[in-house]
């Protein structure tokens, strides 16, 4: 899959510390070695869009952003930012709030799921999540550096944990406002990437690396909440309107959600149907679920769980 946002090391040494987005100049790249362009009219223009700080490099290197525009000047076919950026203007008054879980696999240099038996699978699902000892979690020093590496970069990290199946794990990024959202996962994301190479170990978005056998899958569940769900005496009111809303779109919403999902959304290992549309008070195997604190407070935020893991930040 070509990323949609390219996150890309500045080619030269700045002579003064960037402190703003407008100090970065915009660049190009060969946009027919990654099928966003034809050959004959091959360079792809990036106009870099967030920076943060480099982790790798440290003192004032940074790693940017960029959006990704063709030589007319119009976005290229894989720049979604460019309209959820105008979503999240349209919407600004409305300060959205966004907290993406990001549940991975681990994957060995063999192909196999990093620490499981040769030729074999470990015990069932149980002792896995959020567990901690050898035989129960696999790769915390690699999952630690990411987390590490994340906050140096200020990336709005949020939380880590080992997932329901072994090798699978978890992180948690926001709360976000807007558009920052997408930035700050999709940084995120190349950050796990990248740290994995030096373990030798590959990152997988597939949301059902395994389609036999009693293992959980792998989702982006989301939780979003604005001014008007934060508020005190209205917010859950305004919760259960939107979720009316999100009813009505749900196959469209689907479609959006990800590759693969049908695959992952079967009804089970805390699940919903990919056919139907379901909502709840503290229930996972339903599309949205308010979180029961926020139900009994009533005001907050919802999770929508229908996002597979490989959705396009």
């Amino acid at each position: 899959m070509v990323m949609v946002n390219f996150v890309v090391k500045l080619p030269f040494t700045c002579s003064k510390k960037i402190t703003d987005i407008k100090e970065l100049k915009e660049w190009n790249f060969d946009g027919s070695s990654t099928n966003q362009a034809p050959g004959h009219d091959s360079d792809i223009y990036l106009r870099p869009a967030a920076f943060f700080r480099d982790p790798f490099r440290g003192g004032d290197n940074i790693l940017v952003i960029a959006e990704c525009y063709n030589s007319d000047g119009t976005p290229n076919k894989t720049n979604y930012r460019h309209y959820a950026k105008k979503a999240m203007d349209l919407v600004k008054d409305e300060d959205p709030w966004f907290g993406i879980e990001q549940e991975y696999t681990l994957f060995g240099a063999d192909g196999a799921p990093y620490g499981w038996p040769k030729g074999g699978y470990p015990a069932p699902q149980g002792p896995y999540y959020c567990g901690v000892g050898a035989g129960k979690v696999f790769a915390r020093d690699l999952v630690e550096a990411h987390y590490r590496a994340c906050l140096y970069a200020g990336i709005n990290i949020s939380g880590i944990n080992a997932e329901v199946m072994p090798s699978q794990w978890e992180f948690q990024v926001g709360p976000c406002a807007g558009i920052d959202m997408g930035d700050h996962l999709t940084l995120a994301r190349f950050l796990l990437a990248r740290i994995a190479e030096d373990w030798g170990i590959s990152i997988s978005l597939h949301p059902k690396p395994f389609t036999s056998g009693e293992w959980n899958g792998a989702g982006c569940h989301t939780n979003y909440s604005t001014s008007k769900t934060r508020a005190p005496g209205v917010g859950l009111q305004a919760i259960e309107e939107m979720i009316k809303k999100l009813e009505s779109k749900h196959a469209e919403h689907i479609e959006a959600y990800g590759d693969d999902n049908e695959l992952r959304l079967t009804g089970k290992h805390e699940t919903g149907n990919i056919a139907d549309f379901s909502s709840g008070v503290a229930n996972r195997g339903c599309s949205i679920r308010i979180p029961r604190h926020v139900a009994h407070q009533g005001y907050g935020y919802f999770e929508d769980r229908r996002p597979a893991s490989n959705i396009d930040p």
